[in-house]
This record gives C-alpha cells, sequence and structure tokens, in this order.
C-alpha cells in the first residue's frame, strides 16, 4: 500500500505561477510511474502530466510547455510546476502512481488550484 500526499496548491492570479508536490510512502518510488490528474468541476478526470522511472515524460496537450513533472526518487516526491497559468487550469489536482503500468492503483487526496482572471 502506498500513500500519496499533495500539496501547493492554492489560489493564484492568472499568469502565475504554483508548484505542487507529492509524498509517496515508499522505499521503491523509483521502480513507479507517477502521475498528475486533474479535475473540473462538472468534468472528467484528466490525465495530464506522467513521469515515468527512465525520466522519459508525457504531458497533455493542454499543459505542455506551460508544466513541468520532476521527480526526486531520493525524496520520494513528485512535483508539479505551473507556469503561466490561466483560468481554465482551475481545479482539483491529483497525484497518482502505478508500479507495474496501465491503471493508477494509488491516489492522493487531492489538492485544489484555483486561478483568478
Amino acid at each position: 500500500q502506498v500513500q500519496l500526499v499533495e500539496s501547493g496548491g492554492g489560489l493564484v492570479q492568472a499568469g502565475g505561477s504554483l508548484r505542487l508536490s507529492c509524498a509517496a510512502s515508499t522505499q521503491t518510488f523509483s521502480l513507479y510511474t507517477m502521475a498528475w490528474f486533474r479535475q473540473a468541476p462538472g468534468k472528467e478526470r484528466d490525465l495530464i502530466a506522467e513521469s515515468w522511472r527512465d525520466d522519459s515524460t508525457y504531458y497533455a496537450d493542454s499543459v505542455k510547455g506551460r508544466f513541468t513533472i520532476s521527480r526526486d526518487n531520493a525524496k520520494s516526491t513528485v512535483y508539479l510546476q505551473m507556469n503561466s497559468l490561466k483560468p481554465e487550469d482551475t481545479a482539483v489536482y491529483f497525484c497518482a502512481c502505478t508500479k507495474y503500468g496501465g491503471r493508477y492503483e494509488y491516489w492522493g487526496q487531492g489538492t485544489q488550484v484555483t486561478v483568478s482572471s
């Protein structure tokens, strides 16, 4: 069982930046694929960024060029640096991980990000 704890959400003006963190309770963090999802009110939860254990990454088109996912295996933590934020980035952001690929088995509780115009 892996516990994920997100932090760093908040209220920011459009054009601003935030950095989200997600700390994982596992000694084998480097073996996990880590991801960030977000869910806006009334919408589905969407995958926005992934960090695989070979350090390759994936970004959804909606955040490409503005958001950066990174990981510190020594600290068992994954980050999401969010720049040039837009009101449409307002959502609850979730951290998730999977060890064997496919479905993400473990989820954080979510952190609210609100971008004002």
